[in-house]
């Protein structure tokens, strides 16, 4: 019976998660999220308004591919190109948003993704930004029959890969980082045009605090993600923020999606917390036993306070930080369980 409620309990937060991932992904498919994002860090949009973004640059229509949404003609989100690349020897890879833009000033279309780092983990086992270049390399290849065929490679477009991570690392925090391909002359004098090696850039956002970071460039878009994606705020502040503070208009769309966030979110924090604090109460207890004396009782808190902080962070995605603070960690022992966790 025991093996069947956990069972059951975990399928429940898979399915919250799921659930969750997939409003984050309608929320950002909104042409004016996106606008946001690549006015921040898109060089071809830095000098473009965000209405001028959403209304002659980005190319779709009102739909999302991979999830059904009801159409919103007030402020339509992407449907683009497909959302899937399927090759036979490499498998399928599922982007979370796809769509085309046009480059001011010209006739040119960009590829371009936007991705949410779903599994909350910066580190998942594998550097991310590997992950993000073998995006920008599956966007072009797959252009091979579509965009060009032969050796016509100069129609070959540029792509980007965006990723949007709530939960890095704390030296990853509040911080935007570009990577591109450059020209650099080893031996001699060589000026290539741009447009011919400047193929392929991914961009890592890692959210944050925003406030610490306050007054500098190019804040506001860590600032406004930070906002939306966050699992503490409400649906009516994250309305708030992007209507008064953003100027964006509430769609139906987004409405529903922020509260099913807000919903969703809290659920699935309520059952991690439950379940990391059972898991590592339960294993606290059986530590302390064993130990016995007043050094072993000591050593087995110790652990019983380790393990609830990693079980937590493992059941609800959030920082080590976060969890000491929930768990009431007394401020003098935090640097030490801090360490302890590094070491694992």
């Amino acid at each position: 019976m025991e093996v069947e409620t956990t069972l059951a309990e975990t399928m429940g937060t898979a399915g919250e998660k799921a659930g969750y991932d997939a409003a984050c992904k309608r929320l950002l498919s909104e042409k004016s999220i996106l606008a946001w994002i690549m006015k921040s860090c898109l060089t071809e949009y830095q000098d473009c308004s965000i209405k001028d973004i959403v209304e002659k640059y980005i190319e779709g229509q009102p739909s999302v591919e991979s999830v059904p949404v009801a159409p919103d003609q007030t402020n339509p989100v992407i449907r683009g190109m497909r959302t899937e690349d399927i090759s036979q020897t490499e498998g399928t890879v599922t982007y979370d948003v796809r769509f085309y833009a046009y480059a001011p000033g010209t006739d040119e279309l960009i590829r371009l993704i936007v991705n949410v780092e779903a599994q909350q983990r910066y580190n998942a086992g594998y550097p991310l930004l590997k992950r993000a270049i073998y995006y920008c390399s599956r966007m072009i290849s797959a252009q091979y029959g579509t965009e060009f065929t032969k050796a016509e490679y100069g129609k070959v477009c540029k792509v980007y890969s965006i990723w949007i991570c709530p939960t890095p690392p704390e030296h990853h925090q509040n911080t935007i980082t570009r990577y591109s391909i450059t020209e650099e002359n080893i031996v001699g004098h060589v000026k290539e045009a741009v447009e011919n090696y400047d193929l392929m850039t991914v961009i890592v956002l890692g959210l944050g605090n925003p406030d610490e970071v306050a007054g500098e460039a190019n804040t506001d878009i860590l600032r406004l993600l930070s906002v939306l994606l966050s699992s503490e705020a409400t649906d009516t502040e994250k309305k708030r923020v992007l209507r008064d503070d953003y100027s964006i208009p509430i769609t139906e769309t987004m409405e529903r999606s922020l509260a099913e966030m807000c919903n969703l979110s809290q659920g699935v924090e309520e059952k991690g917390i439950a379940k990391g604090l059972a898991k590592g109460r339960a294993e606290g207890r059986a530590e302390g036993r064993a130990e016995g004396r007043a050094e072993g009782r000591a050593e087995g808190r110790a652990e019983a306070s380790l393990s609830l902080i990693q079980n937590l962070m493992d059941s609800t995605g959030i920082a080590i930080e976060k969890a000491m603070a929930m768990l009431k960690i007394p401020e003098e022992d935090r640097a030490k369980y801090a360490e302890m966790l590094a070491k694992q």
